[in-house]
This record gives structure tokens, C-alpha cells and sequence, in this order.
């Protein structure tokens, strides 16, 4: 499993997130198993964890266990797995005679993900996630089983969606001018490979820091190709209503965008950060933060695991009267 991906904040991770050892508990990102292998060895006989991922190279690599449920499918949908659960429980006479405390199928014991791309897809060639491959095609699907690809996006986009794409996803400075000689590459030949993007943004690229540009627009064309901003909005609602009370919900942040996102959600309720407050000042936000502030990898595990510099861990745990 190491060699595949290494996973970030391991010990940190599951031991926010297990408070229950014969609970129900959910990888929301299988990826290398490393983080559900944990999981697994911190449970009872009795515990279950159900897994996601949308690449099936990763699921082909999950272990053997009968505890361990594998599902090939997003993770915004987790919601719908947890209310399968919930009816499963009550036809078997396994849930619980009382209502539940809060709204929603509340059936796990806490939910992990590890966001971002794994260390297996970033180092294949063939999925077109690196830079590093100059001949690698614009792939960039977590499912290679989807339709639209990084291809689609440089040739196919016009240059004000892209150049929008660039600023929001990538935060790329001076992105009208990079969605601009895009295009203008596309208009010559279709850009098919990762060495035709590079050579088409060669004039913006700065001497000493192509890397660091060329990494956030490659950011910008992966969020895109995979609907990750829209994946995780929708995962944070399901992955809250999907919570039994004072379960946890523990998530790994790799950038800025999906870091405010589920800062803003945990505090909020919502992913814009907008208080919403009952009659007598109470913020209708489902979860309370139990890490005011992000645990960070030590700078041992960075020396490990240089993926893991940018890394944030928050924790949050299902409140009983939302």
C-alpha cells in the first residue's frame, strides 16, 4: 500500500477519528488503503467500514475483509450509502427502536477523507495529472470511466471559461493571459499531450518558478476535469447528515480552496461561511469544530513525505441540536 500512496497524518487521523471500536466508519477516499488499513486495525470484529473511491486502480488494490465494504462511486454520494444502511439496519431489526436526534440517515461513527490526488495517480504517466511527463496525455480523470478530460477543457473551452477556471480553481496570476496563449496554441494543433500544454506556456512560465505556475494550472485543469469543488460541497452536506451525534468527521486539506471550504462548513453550515442563527443566536451549523485550528504534519513526516507540506487536518464531531 505504501509504495501506491503514502498517507498523510496517519496516526493523527484515525485517532481523531475513532471514538468507537465496534462503530460503523467510512474512507470516503480509498486511494492507497493506507488510512482504512489503520481504520481496520483499530476496530472490534464488530466494526465496519465502507470505502470510496472513484478509480478502480485503487479499488483492485483494496484487502481482503469482511469488514470492509468497497464502493467504485464519488463520495458526494455518501449520503445515499448511509440511508441504504439505515434501511438495511431497520429491516434486520439492528437499528435502534428510537429516533434518531438529528436529521438525515445517522449511521456512521465517524468519516475520513484524504483529499486531493494520490501519490499513484500523480506518479503514472499515463493519467496526465503530472507535469513531469512531457509525453503524458491530458487526462487528468480520477474515474477513467467519465467522459470529459483535460484534453476536452484546452481544446474545447473558450477563453473566458477557461481563464475563469484558471483564476478560481487555480488562483493562476495573470490567467487571461494564459487561457489566451492556450487557445492560441489550440487554434494551430489540438493540445494532446502534457508537453504541448507546457510548450503553449512557455512565454508566461518565469525562469526559476515554472514549476510552482505550472503546478496551479494543472490544479485548476484537474479541479475542472473532476468536479472536485462541486464533489465536496456536496459530500460535506451528506457526509453531516450522515453522522450519528457526537460522530466525527475528519478531513486531510491539500489547497487553499478546499481548505476554506470545509473551515467554512464546519463553523457555518454552508460553504460560503454564512451565519444563519436561530431566534436565540445559535448558528445552525450541524458540526462544532474540535480542532479550532488545522493539525499540521510534522516536519519529520514532510522529510518522509514531501506531499504532506501543504497538508491540513481538520476535525469536526455532530452536534445534537441541529
Amino acid at each position: 500500500m505504501s509504495e501506491y500512496h503514502i498517507p498523510v497524518m496517519l496516526a493523527e487521523s484515525i485517532s481523531a477519528l475513532v471514538t468507537n471500536p465496534d462503530g460503523i466508519y467510512a474512507d470516503a477516499t480509498f486511494g492507497g488503503g493506507g488510512h482504512t488499513a489503520e481504520l481496520l486495525s483499530r476496530l472490534s470484529d464488530g466494526g465496519k467500514v465502507l470505502a470510496f473511491d472513484r478509480d478502480m486502480d485503487a479499488i483492485a488494490r483494496a484487502p481482503k475483509d469482511a469488514r470492509l465494504t468497497l464502493i467504485h462511486n464519488n463520495f458526494r454520494f455518501i449520503e445515499n450509502y448511509a440511508e441504504q444502511l439505515r434501511r438495511t439496519a431497520v429491516a434486520t431489526g439492528e437499528a435502534a427502536s428510537a429516533a434518531s436526534p438529528v436529521e438525515g440517515p445517522a449511521v456512521f461513527d465517524g468519516i475520513l477523507a484524504d483529499l486531493g490526488v494520490s501519490s499513484h495517480q500523480f506518479d503514472t504517466a499515463e493519467r496526465g495529472f503530472s507535469f513531469r511527463f512531457e509525453d503524458a496525455p491530458l487526462d487528468m480523470r480520477m474515474n477513467q470511466e467519465a467522459s470529459l478530460t483535460a484534453r476536452d477543457v484546452v481544446n474545447g473551452y473558450d477563453e473566458a471559461r477557461l481563464e475563469q477556471i484558471l483564476r478560481l480553481y487555480g488562483e493562476v496570476d495573470g490567467a487571461r493571459n494564459v487561457a489566451r496563449l492556450i487557445k492560441e496554441a489550440a487554434r494551430v494543433q489540438p493540445l494532446q499531450t502534457t508537453g504541448d500544454l507546457d510548450r503553449a506556456l512557455q512565454r508566461v512560465l518565469p525562469k526559476g518558478a515554472e514549476h510552482k505556475v505550472l503546478a496551479k494550472i494543472y490544479q485548476a485543469l484537474r479541479i475542472e476535469v473532476n468536479q472536485e469543488m462541486h464533489a465536496l460541497e456536496k459530500f460535506l452536506e451528506g457526509a453531516a447528515r450522515s453522522l450519528k451525534v457526537g460522530g466525527r468527521l475528519v478531513v486531510i486539506t491539500y489547497h487553499s480552496l478546499e481548505d476554506r471550504m470545509v473551515k467554512n462548513f464546519i463553523k457555518t453550515g454552508n460553504i460560503a461561511g454564512t451565519e444563519e442563527k436561530d431566534l436565540y443566536g445559535r448558528t445552525f451549523a450541524p458540526l462544532e469544530a474540535v480542532n479550532r485550528k488545522p493539525v499540521l504534519p510534522s516536519e519529520e513526516e514532510i522529510s518522509r513525505n514531501t506531499r504532506a507540506r501543504s497538508a491540513k487536518l481538520r476535525i469536526a464531531e455532530r452536534r445534537a441540536d441541529v
